[in-house]
């Protein structure tokens, strides 16, 4: 079976001799291509905005405010990664909506479903202790749906600070779900993009209809952790010690995060 070239926007379609040599199969060769390809992308060209949402997040630790994520489906994914993370920062809660954090509702397809449901954020916002000042990253790769722009919409409205990270692609490229007619990127402080082609499939193959290889989650969770390590170095920089979690399965673990935990717990709200 022969392979044809790359679909996707962000990585390369050739096969790396390194994939070859290693015994990688040229398929999984041509995704890992193509997943650093897109991480390249977005290290050259996001890095200012990585820094601007590092510096939203160092902003809100220094003046005591609070610090959110919310996905939803697959998206998700890439707020629970910074939530509870050794290594992260220990403010980070997930802003979870119920039938839609991760994959596991039942059935699958329900959680796209209350994505495009009108008035789910606002409820969502009004019960979460989310109050002005503070900070919440917005993931979502198309932020076409509903659910993403309104909780953009509402989240500024009530004084908070928006990161979103999305890829802007889709802006062009598809048509929001939203009544307004805009996409979470028209209601952030801030944009990240992603840089993740529409369809979120990077690789294609003679003999199959589809296009395959989803990259969004690689890259995203990266995005994350790279505005986690901004915000901690703009701390450092300000003469403050970022309240970093150490892993539990380290000598010492457990007490660090205790000290963490009992400093900042009114800040902290997966501990309750």
């Amino acid at each position: 079976m022969s392979e044809s070239s790359h679909s996707g926007r962000g990585g390369q379609s050739g096969q790396s001799g390194q994939s070859g040599q290693s015994g990688v199969s040229k398929t999984a060769g041509r995704y890992f291509d193509a997943a650093i390809g897109l991480l390249q992308k977005v290290r050259d060209e996001e890095s200012g905005s990585v820094a601007d949402a590092g510096t939203l997040l160092a902003d809100a630790v220094e003046s005591g405010g609070r610090l959110f994520a919310f996905g939803a489906g697959h998206s998700s994914l890439a707020a629970q990664d910074v939530v509870y993370r050794a290594g992260g920062l220990g403010l980070i809660n997930l802003l979870a909506v119920p039938g839609v954090v991760g994959v596991d509702v039942m059935p699958a397809t329900l959680g796209s479903a209350l994505e495009r449901v009108d008035g789910l954020a606002g409820a969502v916002l009004d019960s979460s202790p989310a109050r002005p000042g503070d900070v919440l990253v917005i993931i979502s790769l198309s932020g076409r749906n509903s659910l993403p722009v309104e909780m953009a919409m509402n989240a500024r409205a009530l004084g908070l600070k928006v990161i979103g990270v999305t890829s802007v692609a889709y802006a062009t490229e598809t048509r929001s779900r939203h009544v307004s007619g805009t996409f979470l990127k028209d209601h952030c402080d801030v944009i990240v993009d992603s840089k993740v082609g529409v369809g979120d499939a990077e690789l294609s193959l003679d003999g199959v209809d589809a296009p395959f290889g989803p990259a969004s989650s690689v890259v995203t969770n990266a995005l994350m952790q790279a505005m986690t390590a901004a915000a901690i170095e703009k701390l450092a920089e300000r003469g403050i010690q970022p309240p970093v979690l150490r892993s539990g399965n380290v000598d010492g673990g457990h007490d660090w995060n205790g000290r963490v935990f009992q400093e900042y717990g009114d800040r902290i709200f997966y501990r309750h």
